[in-house]
Parts: C-alpha cells; sequence; structure tokens
C-alpha cells in the first residue's frame, strides 16, 4: 500500500511505518503523490479538508499521529468510507512528564532564572520559589493524559483534585469535583481536556478570577481552551503567579504574552519525545498490518 506521510515525523516512527507499505514523507508535489495514496499520516499541520480530500481519490485511512481529530473533517471523510484513526496512547507519558516539569518550573522560576543569567544577573533572593509536595494539583480533563499526571504528582506529594463531568475513569489519589471548587483550592491547574464547545475558552476572565491569588496555569492541550487576553491580563496584574503554554489559538504563537517574564513558552511539544515518536509509529504500522 501506498503510505503518504506530509507532516514532520521522527525517523524512527518513518521506518516503523515502512515497515506497513510504500512511504513517501513529506513529498515536494503532494497534491500528486495523494493521487493513488490509500493512506495519509499527518499531524496538526495538514488540514484535512473536504477540498482536500477531492486530491486523495484512492485513499482509504487517514490516522493522525497524536492526540484528537481537530485538523481532519471526519464528516467528510466519513462521507468517503474513509477510516479515520489517532494515536492518542502514544504520547501519554510523555505530555505527563512534561506537565509535572512545568508544574516544577513555575514553583521554583526557572524561567525568570535561565533569563536573568543570559542576561548577567545574579537574582539568588528575589527568585525565591515554593516545593510542590503538600500543593494542590487541579486537572481540567481526567482522562488517559490527566490520569497520568495525577499518578506523578501525587507521588510527588500532591493533592490532586480534577473537574471532570461523567463518565469519570477511575483515577487513584485524585478527587473529583466541581470546576469552581477546582479553581478555588489549586494552587496549580493544568488542562487535559478534549477541545469541545464547553471547553473553549474554560479558562477566561469568570474562571481566572475564582482562582488563587499566585496560582499558576498549565495549558498543554489546546490554545482553544484559554482566553489569552484574560490570560495576559491575570498574569500582568499579579492575580496569576505564572503560566506555561505549549499550544495557542494561532501558531506559530506571536501574541503579546510573549511580552511577559513569568511565562514558560514552548512551540507545541508536548508529545515530541523520541520515544512517543517511535510509539506513534509503531502503533500505526501495527494498526496498517491489520489490514484497511
Amino acid at each position: 500500500m501506498k503510505i503518504v506521510i506530509s507532516d514532520d515525523l521522527d525517523a524512527g516512527a518513518v521506518e516503523n511505518i515502512k515497515k506497513a507499505g510504500q512511504v513517501v514523507y513529506k513529498p515536494a508535489n503532494l497534491d500528486a503523490e495523494l493521487a493513488d495514496a490509500e493512506v495519509l499520516v499527518v499531524r496538526s499541520a495538514t488540514k484535512v479538508t473536504k477540498e482536500f480530500l477531492g486530491k486523495a481519490p484512492k485513499l482509504k485511512i487517514v490516522f493522525r499521529a497524536g492526540v484528537g481529530l481537530d485538523n481532519i473533517d471526519v464528516e467528510a471523510c466519513k462521507a468517503r468510507g474513509i477510516k479515520v484513526q489517532n494515536t492518542p496512547g502514544a504520547s501519554t507519558n510523555a505530555v505527563a512528564e512534561m506537565a509535572v516539569g512545568c508544574i516544577i518550573g513555575l514553583f521554583r522560576n526557572l524561567g525568570r532564572a535561565h533569563h536573568s543569567m543570559k542576561t548577567g544577573k545574579w537574582e539568588k533572593k528575589s527568585l525565591m520559589g515554593h516545593e510542590i509536595e503538600g500543593k494542590t494539583l487541579g486537572i481540567i480533563g481526567c482522562g488517559r493524559i490527566g490520569c497520568a499526571v495525577a499518578a506523578k504528582a501525587h507521588a510527588m506529594g500532591m493533592k490532586v483534585v480534577s473537574y471532570n463531568p461523567p463518565p469519570r475513569i477511575d483515577c487513584a489519589g485524585v478527587k473529583y469535583v466541581e470546576l469552581d471548587d477546582l479553581l478555588a483550592q489549586s494552587d496549580a491547574i493544568t488542562i487535559h481536556a478534549a477541545p469541545t464547545k464547553e471547553t473553549e475558552n474554560i479558562i477566561n476572565a469568570g474562571t481566572i478570577g475564582k482562582m488563587k491569588k499566585g496560582a499558576c496555569l498549565i495549558n498543554l492541550a489546546r490554545g482553544t481552551m484559554v482566553d489569552e487576553e484574560a490570560l495576559y491580563s491575570a498574569l500582568k496584574g499579579g492575580k496569576l503567579g505564572g503560566a506555561a503554554l505549549d499550544v495557542y489559538k494561532e501558531e506559530p504563537y506571536k501574541g503579546k504574552l510573549l511580552e511577559l517574564d513569568n511565562v514558560i513558552f514552548t512551540p507545541h511539544i508536548g508529545g515530541s519525545t523520541f520515544e512517543a515518536q517511535d510509539k506513534i509509529g509503531a502503533v500505526i504500522a501495527e494498526e496498517l498490518r491489520k489490514g484497511i
């Protein structure tokens, strides 16, 4: 079978996928290669629209190498009889580890410390931080990733609460609460929910107003879940102590949050580990070997 990979993918993942068929990786002329492609593998850059699908008359399956399907017109695929799959479990640990790293980075002012050192400063006293042990972590969305974050945070001595409307998974050490209770209790809040109408701008001026003064926010899910204007005001005004952002409403991000020194910015790399990419390739290859 002919497999076209249109977005960046780690070499190990590409090699795994090659075990399932003929692979064309990031072709210079994508339209030409789509003409006889049976499988398309994308990450987040390629937008699989109805018009896009028209260029691939033989397409049988679209694989999203990652979590979510928001860059794929699932209904258009369904109308064509094209199967749509993703690899939600492959990057779970990578994102969970990064979330915990962001919490520690914010509590210990690591971003500010790094940049002050780069400018020749030695701000030992002003960079006094906090320990995460004994603090409360609020998780918005406690599925695979949220539960993995909870396990790691709990192992380091954090109390964990989560807002996740039913159905809920049984996640050890997690107390499920209403959103307002989570906002009021949490020293740090991390978002791991699916992008829906209900979660769009779930962090806004109103919800931020209910958070603890000095609390930190981590978003490794989707940029649509945070009102960036409200977040900017809260960070600049001191309501929130800091934020760590890996996703944005527009990517690459060039907005005014970049002005602030109490924000850790990363370019959508939550699932970007060699281990996660190898898992993604292995999962895709295995599914393709099962038959399409």
